[in-house]
């Protein structure tokens, strides 16, 4: 068998595994509703505050720029130091305010004025590639921005989701949160990927926890390779 043939017969089988979850995960949580879709410069400015830190947190800093400046543009221009003090909430407002000011200018740059928009009228690869060619804007924040902003397939996939889809075996063992994007991308469908990332997330939160799993109230284990391989074997 070749190695394509390989990796399909893979896909295959993760494929019908992930139709499994979530079809359960839709009867544990429902159908997920997230907050009111925000403008594609306003959830990138977001999803960068978000990095190493919690919603609340993010949030306290992102409505307090929003308070402060009325428009990006002022962001954009504002002294550096000015944005770091009021981020701080956020966490590392030293490294976030400088990469928020130079994504704002990147794109003012690029485009001759600062607006996303014109993203919807690319393919789904050229605006990957397009808004990771920004320092310090990843494949998981692209993503954030496309599937919520812009509504485009796109995977985005946080910390919550790697470490759920791994445990389930959705992906290799190996896979790192980058690599991830592209292997979840290849078996969930398309239309699915809004729900998906959504509900993923809440079973991480609620259930799949990082430190000590719940495994004895989760639907999941008899499609998850960490409950049958850690949790079950040593008692099998």
């Amino acid at each position: 068998m070749t190695q394509s043939s390989n990796n399909d017969k893979i896909r295959a089988v993760r494929r019908a595994q992930y139709r499994r979850i979530a079809d359960q995960l839709e009867t544990l949580y429902g159908y997920p509703e997230w907050r009111p879709a925000l403008p594609p410069l306003d959830e990138l400015v977001s999803t960068i505050l978000s990095q190493n830190t919690s919603d609340t947190n993010r949030d306290k800093a992102f409505f307090a720029l929003k308070a402060k400046f009325s428009d990006w543009e002022s962001v954009r221009d504002a002294p550096v130091e000015l944005i770091e003090s009021i981020i701080r909430p956020a966490g590392l407002s030293k490294q976030k305010a400088p990469r928020i000011q130079a994504a704002l200018r990147y794109i003012t740059e690029k485009q001759g004025r600062l607006s996303l928009d014109f993203l919807k009228d690319l393919s789904v690869a050229e605006a990957k590639i397009w808004l990771t060619s920004m320092n310090g804007i990843g494949p998981k924040t692209t993503a954030i921005i496309l599937l919520f902003a812009f509504n485009i397939p796109a995977f985005p996939v946080d910390t919550h989701v790697h470490r759920v889809t791994g445990r389930l075996g959705l992906i290799d063992e190996k896979t790192n949160a980058d690599r991830a994007h592209d292997e979840l991308e290849a078996i969930i469908p398309a239309d699915e990927f809004y729900p998906a990332h959504l509900n993923i997330i809440r079973h991480g939160r609620e259930i799949c926890k990082a430190r000590k799993p719940l495994c004895e109230r989760c639907p999941l284990t008899s499609d998850c390779r960490y409950y049958q391989q850690v949790v079950e074997k040593p008692h099998g």
